[in-house]
């Protein structure tokens, strides 16, 4: 599934599922940098419980970023990995967990698209490289500019893979960070820290879904639990639904397309490499002070309230005279199953579904179509299908003057002149419209109803100037069928067997997929053993084919996935004789590992969005070369050949600390259980780590620039999850005493409580936010800004601000009758926007004579970011501890540490500084 395609796609739809982050930045005081404090309550007025990192999603854009120049070296790469994680966690603030996933070795289903991705980088970069430096060439020899070339090796993105040297560092640093933050963070004081690194399989997303699932299947889980993953892929949100969590946030970097990238040559922003004309960058402030600075702004966060989506859904699926009763929880899951038919990690989409072109509006319609029909009527409305699948002709083609003809043919309409080209227009869409029937072959709309022949044209936001594609299948045009299953799979669409074959394998992949979404890998090497997808209309008589999958598979080893995925050119990262297999000619597996490949557009316009058209690689061939190399290991590359689990840290504060240590002094060879009474209800096994973080122990810092912690108090311990029997089923429900966040989109009391009023959408975290007032020392501002005999009438006068130069008294008091400036709220973004009755500066004048009441404070969110935070700003708010109290499912607050929740309570707010 395309994620650029599927986030806008659901952020146009759901617009209320997004809320822009609030984060406090870092202060300076004399020089100072003083970090945020975490321990604060979170200024988004929303307190979650545990926060999850799906690690591959962070460790992409700080090593390799695209819009800012790459790091120097790993050890900076480290650095930024560690300060992204940090404005995260200033972000969410989770007060329980924090889990930190890397992927680990995939499930062959994943491979094949790793396997894709991994030579088309090795491809890209080479021919990037090849490219800058024709262009180097041909500018130097005009006499053009460049700076000096920096000597430095290219980064190859495919080291962040397991088993290489990379991955088993950033473990190494990951471990020192967390040991780090535990000690002198005050916001990680009384976290529970689980690290799962690239030597534990599977991928990160789905390691962090099978931690939730387990927990959730123990008596002492909280169903009340709230919980934040970070990611950008868009199986994260169809994951996330999956759990059935009632509480599930999402946090991504906003997406912005066509961000400025600088010029791998010249450095310069504004054109490609192919563009550059080796021209000197132009002067930049009085001194050429900002000659370094780039043109691009920190990214920011938003966050995605799976909650509302839940509720678009639940109004959107809801259907009424069902033979049955309806289940919200159900409807969501056969939404979550539609969209794999879009395109998934493991499986093609289907040929005539696309995003972008509806195709999920189109299969929700077609789903409420024909939940109520069965038996006899879809039976009968199949046979109807068949047939007018037999027809050849198109219902409508163009006829006189606009009729397609042959180039050079004597007929050809440049021989002709209509007289009226609007009028003959107009009649043949007449004609159309008075068409009879519907064409097999006509395409359809998001609603489901048919549209002209051609497709659907594509909207301007999604055009550019790059041509069409050339597209050999015309799914438009008779013969659609035929001409894709020669083009695409080199067979006849009449070989019956070999259709039904690749139909089989694509129901088994949606199985396997549904399997992994909501149980767990079903099988570590089943994979779909095609490039391309079958047609729906294939899928004929499917209820019969077998979806069972084979027990007990393990998966590969790291080394041995890197054979799998990895091509000849990223050979570097493997030992020499296992490189070797994938280089030298009579090696028995050299084909896996083509110098070149075909990529096919498949109707995309970009190379990235094609098919690569890669050998998949046969596993008993791999696994029987690789047993002539395997005694070549070092000790160290065997150490990073081998599978490995998760690790548990918490600092001295935490209830799980002396526990933890006490097993260390006993020397426990037994596994343990987790008490779940210690841990806020987290349950599962401990075992001794040989490698721990123990406390009284220097952690040795594996940075340079960093030091080394001497004072140590953290201590680690391995951690497995609950395990259950391979036939055990996870329930995909809701659990008993979940209680629903209150409704966003349609509030159950709004209509009674109205009166007249129009109803708006809660778009914050908390729906009893306080609309934004202004304070004595705003309205002075006002009075400062506005000239004194306005002469406009009413708020938005017409009187124009006084000039830049004007020096008046800044603290000057507004006058009665002295009109408002609605632009003052201009940077305030949609979620603080008043709503309900006019703010109170627009109902009543100040009069500071009067004994007026004084105005509520200004908008602490903005205080957030422009001033330091005092301790009283929450007074009103806050419950035990000092942290905002939750709401209740009936919308009241209710304090943090609710009864019946026997956890401790959370630390005390403070400064603090890094040691």
């Amino acid at each position: 599934m395309g994620v650029p395609a599927f986030f806008r796609w659901l952020s146009r739809k759901y617009p209320s599922i997004i809320v822009n982050c609030v984060e406090e930045k870092p202060k300076e005081c004399n020089g100072v940098k003083i970090p945020v404090d975490a321990s604060k309550p979170n200024p988004n007025d929303v307190e979650f419980d545990n926060l999850y990192l799906d690690m591959n999603g962070i460790i992409h854009p700080c090593t390799h970023p695209e819009d800012k120049p790459a790091p120097k070296n790993e050890d900076e790469m480290m650095v930024a990995i560690f300060e992204y994680i940090d404005r995260l966690f200033n972000i969410v603030r989770p007060r329980r967990l924090l889990y930190m996933a890397i992927d680990g070795v995939a499930p062959r289903a994943k491979m094949n698209q790793q396997r894709s991705r991994r030579f088309r980088a090795s491809k890209e970069g080479m021919e990037a490289e090849i490219e800058k430096q024709r262009v180097r060439e041909e500018i130097l020899a005009k006499g053009g500019y460049l700076p000096p070339e920096e000597i430095k090796e290219r980064f190859d993105s495919n080291c962040i893979t397991p088993g290489t040297e990379f991955m088993d560092n950033l473990a190494k640093c990951l471990r020192y960070y967390i040991a780090d933050r535990l000690n002198n963070d005050p916001g990680w004081k009384n976290l529970t820290v689980i690290l799962s690194d690239a030597s534990a399989p599977g991928e990160g997303e789905h390691k962090i879904m099978d931690y939730i699932r387990r927990q959730r299947a123990q008596p002492n889980h909280d169903p009340n639990t709230h919980h934040c993953l970070c990611g950008a892929d868009a199986d994260l949100i169809m994951l996330g639904l999956a759990t059935h969590e009632p509480n599930f946030t999402i946090i991504r970097e906003e997406f912005k397309p066509n961000k400025p990238k600088p010029c791998g040559l010249c450095n310069q922003f504004g054109h490609d490499v192919k563009d550059c004309e080796g021209l000197p960058r132009e002067k930049k402030g009085k001194h050429d002070e900002l000659a370094d600075s780039l043109p691009c702004a920190e990214g920011e966060f938003i966050f995605i309230r799976l909650s509302v989506l839940r509720e678009y859904l639940e109004r959107e699926l809801t259907m009424a005279s069902l033979p049955f009763t309806f289940d919200v929880e159900r409807s969501i899951d056969d939404w979550v199953f539609m969209c794999f038919f879009v395109g998934n990690d493991f499986l093609p989409h289907l040929p005539s579904l696309e995003i972008r072109e509806g195709a999920i509006d189109r299969l929700v319609n077609i789903y409420k179509n024909v939940v109520h029909k069965t038996g006899d009527s879809f039976r009968r409305r199949q046979k109807e299908k068949r047939k007018r699948m037999k027809r050849d002709q198109p219902s409508f083609s163009p006829g006189g003057i606009l009729t397609p003809h042959a180039l050079g043919s004597r007929s050809s309409p440049g021989s002709q002149v209509a007289s009226n080209p609007r009028q003959a227009a107009y009649e043949m869409r007449m004609q159309n419209n008075l068409s009879p029937s519907v064409s097999p072959n006509t395409s359809f709309t998001s609603d489901g109803s048919p549209s002209p022949r051609g497709g659907i044209k594509r909207k301007a936001d999604d055009s550019d100037s790059e041509p069409e594609p050339e597209d050999n299948v015309r799914l438009w045009e008779a013969g659609w069928k035929q001409r894709y299953y020669k083009n695409k799979f080199d067979v006849d669409a009449a070989d019956e067997k070999f259709r039904r074959k690749v139909v089989q394998s694509y129901v088994e992949g949606l199985c396997w997929v549904l399997r992994y979404y909501y149980q767990g890998c079903a099988s570590w090497k089943w994979y779909y053993p095609f490039h391309y997808a079958p047609f729906a209309s294939d899928f004929e008589g499917i209820a019969d084919m077998p979806s069972d999958f084979e027990k007990g598979t393990k998966p590969f080893k790291p080394l041995e996935q890197l054979m799998g995925v990895f091509p000849a050119a990223s050979g570097n990262f493997l030992p020499p004789s296992w490189r070797k297999l994938m280089s030298d000619p009579d090696s028995s597996i050299i084909d896996f590992y083509p110098e070149d490949f075909a990529i096919d557009l498949n109707g995309k316009r970009y190379a990235w969005q094609g098919v690569a058209l890669l050998p998949f690689v046969d596993e008993r061939r791999l696994r029987a070369a690789l047993e002539e190399v395997y005694p070549d290991l070092t000790p160290e590359e065997t150490r990073r050949n081998s599978l490995g689990g998760d690790v548990l840290f918490v600092g001295k504060h935490h209830p799980l600390h002396d526990f933890i240590l006490e097993l260390y002094k006993t020397g426990s060879t037994e596994s343990v259980d987790v008490p779940p009474e210690l841990c806020h209800g987290i349950q599962g096994k401990f075992s001794l780590d040989e490698e721990a973080v123990l406390p009284n122990q220097v952690v040795c810092s594996p940075i340079p620039v960093l030091k080394d912690l001497t004072h140590n108090a953290v201590i680690s311990i391995n951690f497995k999850d609950p395990q259950f029997a391979e036939d055990y089923i996870f329930k995909a429900v809701m659990l008993p005493g979940a209680r629903k966040p209150a409704p966003v989109l349609k509030p159950s009391d709004w209509e009674k409580s109205s009166n007249g009023r129009q109803w708006k959408p809660q778009l914050g975290f908390n729906r009893d936010r306080r609309p934004v007032h202004l304070d004595p020392a705003a309205f002075r501002a006002l009075g400062h800004v506005m000239p004194r005999g306005s002469s406009g009438t009413g708020v938005y006068s017409n009187a124009a601000p006084p000039p830049a130069a004007f020096q008046g008294n800044m603290y000057r008091p507004l006058l009665r009758g002295q009109a408002q400036i609605p632009k003052l709220m201009s940077n305030v973004r949609p979620q603080d926007s008043w709503r309900g009755p006019p703010p109170l500066f627009q109902q009543q004048r100040f009069d500071r004579g009067v004994g007026a009441e004084p105005l509520l404070p200004w908008n602490r969110m903005l205080q957030t970011q422009n001033a330091a935070f005092q301790p009283n700003q929450y007074q009103m708010l806050a419950g035990p501890g000092g942290y905002p109290p939750r709401r209740d499912d009936r919308g009241g607050r209710q304090g943090y540490p609710r009864e019946g929740r026997k956890y401790p309570l959370p630390p005390p707010s403070g400064r603090y500084s890094w040691n």
